[in-house]
């Protein structure tokens, strides 16, 4: 039985805490599956997904997303598995569009897809966290990215451990984020 929509986006959270469980390949299959439906301008698809789930590749990535004066992200080590969205080249309609109108729409794309694979995660109980700090070159070299190809997003995935907070989530009010009919 999935979860109502509703209670996936109130219960999803940044998780920086996991358990040493692997993630089922069937799961991994299913993440992988609403990355595939989730839609990008003129169906472009600009991304690649990687799931990194062996164990070593997987430590070596994570490395990649702290320092040691940028820790903040050392919970990644901890994660049984870390996706890679890479940035494609879209398709000719899309680069001309994003060109004309001086969107970038691959960045909207990608972001798309990411959601899907984070509420896709959630309605399976599984924790994830978007990572947007890393170090790039060093992800390219260990996962054998093309130098022309750019990684757009690490996510950590896992099972976090019993009784792992549901943090309050802290917004701006529907009356400062939205407006009818005009700006």
């Amino acid at each position: 039985m999935s979860t109502p929509f509703a209670d996936l986006i109130r219960t999803r959270q940044s998780v920086r805490e996991y358990q040493p469980r692997p993630v089922a390949d069937e799961n991994l299959q299913r993440l992988i599956e609403a990355v595939r439906l989730a839609p990008s301008a003129s169906n472009s698809q600009p991304w690649r997904l990687i799931i990194v789930n062996d164990p070593e590749l997987k430590d070596r990535v994570a490395r990649a997303a702290y320092s040691p004066l940028i820790t903040f992200n050392r919970f990644a080590l901890q994660a049984p598995v870390i996706a890679v969205l890479t940035i494609e080249r879209p398709g000719l309609v899309t680069r001309i569009g994003a060109r004309l109108k001086n969107r970038e729409f691959p960045l909207i794309d990608i972001g798309i897809a990411a959601e899907h694979f984070c509420l896709q995660a959630a309605e399976l109980g599984l924790g994830t966290c978007m990572i947007g700090w890393f170090d790039e070159d060093e992800v390219k070299r260990v996962l054998r990215i093309p130098a022309g190809t750019r990684v757009g997003l690490l996510i950590s995935l896992g099972y976090a451990p019993a009784g792992y907070p549901l943090r309050r989530k802290i917004r701006k009010t529907t009356a400062e984020m939205s407006r009818f009919n005009t700006y």
